[in-house]
């Protein structure tokens, strides 16, 4: 039986220029509160932003069929999107007015495999340096029980 996904998002840069009037963890906040829309690649995966604090950025999943690899797994680029979006939005939310950043670099490890049986994900990022050219963050990727599927760093490139 086919199986079918249909997908909208918002345009993404009108979000981003309105965004920029805010600080950047307030324009977190306004993402997770739906004040402004989500990031395509978040509609796209299905996953949301539901903790943004100083330093600390929650992203929260519930695996499905579309995730899936061709060896009936969820696909480990899912677990790497949300740690990467859960790292960076760490960094990011403790950048002043106009601040901007990138994944520099990303290290991850998958520890156990993620199935339709697994249930709701939590990636949780937590920032661990900040300095004027670069941030470092890390973060786990957990079930509801805290059980580790996977675990990160990376290194965020300050842009302005």
């Amino acid at each position: 039986m086919e199986r079918r996904l249909n997908v909208s998002w918002d345009d993404p840069l009108a979000a981003f220029e309105e965004g920029k009037r805010l600080a950047p963890l307030e324009y977190l906040r306004a993402i997770r509160d739906g004040r402004l829309p989500a990031p395509p690649i978040a509609r796209l995966l299905d996953f949301r932003l539901t903790v943004a604090d100083p330093g600390i950025a929650v992203f929260e999943i519930t695996p499905g069929e579309q995730h899936y690899n061709p060896i009936g797994v969820v696909h480990g680029g899912v677990a790497f999107t949300l740690l990467d979006s859960a790292m960076s939005c760490a960094v990011q939310s403790l950048l002043p007015a106009g601040g901007l950043s990138t994944t520099l670099e990303i290290k991850a490890n998958l520890v156990r495999a993620i199935t339709l049986a697994t249930g709701p994900l939590r990636a949780t990022g937590r920032i661990v340096h900040l300095g004027s050219r670069t941030g470092t963050a890390e973060g786990r990727l957990e079930d509801a029980v805290g059980k580790l599927y996977a675990h990160a760093t990376t290194t965020c490139l300050i842009l302005s």
